[in-house]
């Protein structure tokens, strides 16, 4: 089972273009990148769990519900009695999203109490960066990563959000640097890419045994021990690419998952350009349906063309 760690939230989606401060009306729509992983994984096929904290309010009631029924085991969700569940505003401008992300709820709460979790029995750990930005949840999911180090396989999707780190900076990139440490496959945007770079990073200096380069309508780079694949993107003209990374993400796991990849980590060329022609396919269409939910299941994908690892 693939064990993903961090924010399950409600995405307010605006049904009008414009700013946000002249926007009426917004569609409420589940999500949290971590969250979006573990549904798309679900949907894929592949046995999952969300290890996340909600708060004891309508909202935490309505994310559980729906990640149950998405067939996520939620049993590793935890409620807090003194904090909100996480909301996002989200508008999209030309079907890109900007975001309003708000403080102080539930998510940023976990504690090491709220971990009653076998990780060694994981067939994998994914996490993101959102829960460095706060205590107690960065030091209980570093906690976590630590342990699991060496142990069981650990993916790190690099998903910058500044907004949480105005006046600290220097923290987060000390953050960012010993999650790349732990990770053994990585994905980053381009555009993240470029950010960490200006400011000292250089990934090849990280041991990855897998790193996947999302480049929006670009495609992917994905490499391994050298090997470098580019993979082109499916021309679809999207309508929301909220979670599209995400959507990427779970195909990219899935794919190892179905490979039996997971514990050995090594591939062929011709195995990471059929990675990455699934999971850009599926962040493609990903992008053709509102919300970050909206990772095909297997069944829809069997109309644009057939994979080998498949079942």
């Amino acid at each position: 089972m693939i064990f993903s760690i961090g924010e399950v939230l409600i995405d307010f989606i605006a049904k009008e273009e414009g700013a946000l401060k002249d926007v009426i009306e917004f569609e409420k729509h589940p999500g949290g990148a971590p969250a979006n992983v573990s549904v798309g994984l679900a949907r894929l096929g592949v046995k999952c769990a969300l290890i996340s904290k909600i708060g004891a309010d309508p909202f935490g009631e309505f994310l559980i519900n729906a990640l149950e029924r998405e067939g996520v085991e939620i049993k590793y969700i935890s409620q807090d009695i003194e904090k909100h569940t996480g909301i996002v505003f989200v508008q999209l401008i030309g079907a890109k999203p900007e975001f309003i992300l708000y403080d102080g709820v539930a998510y940023f709460n976990m504690k090491p109490e709220d971990m009653n979790v076998d990780i060694e029995g994981a067939t994998l750990i994914h996490f993101g960066s959102v829960l460095f930005a706060r205590e107690p949840s960065r030091s209980t999911l570093f906690e976590i990563l630590n342990k699991a180090k060496g142990k069981v396989p650990i993916s790190y999707d690099v998903n910058i959000r500044l907004d949480l780190w105005k006046g600290r900076e220097n923290a987060m990139f000390k953050d960012i640097e010993h999650a790349l440490k732990l990770a053994d496959i990585v994905k980053i945007g381009d555009e993240e890419v470029e950010y960490l770079q200006k400011n000292g990073f250089n990934l090849n200096d990280f041991d990855f045994k897998l790193i996947a380069i999302t480049k929006g309508a670009k495609g992917s780079t994905i490499i391994h021990r050298g090997i470098k694949v580019e993979v082109p993107s499916y021309k679809i003209k999207p309508t929301d690419t909220t979670g599209a990374g995400d959507a990427y993400m779970a195909a990219l796991l899935a794919s190892l998952s179905y490979m039996n990849k997971l514990k050995t980590l090594e591939f062929s060329k011709h195995e990471l350009e059929e990675i990455g022609r699934f999971s850009n396919l599926v962040a493609a269409l990903s992008t053709t349906k509102r919300g970050a939910w909206s990772v095909p299941t297997l069944e829809e994908l069997k109309h644009y063309g057939k994979f080998q690892f498949l079942p």
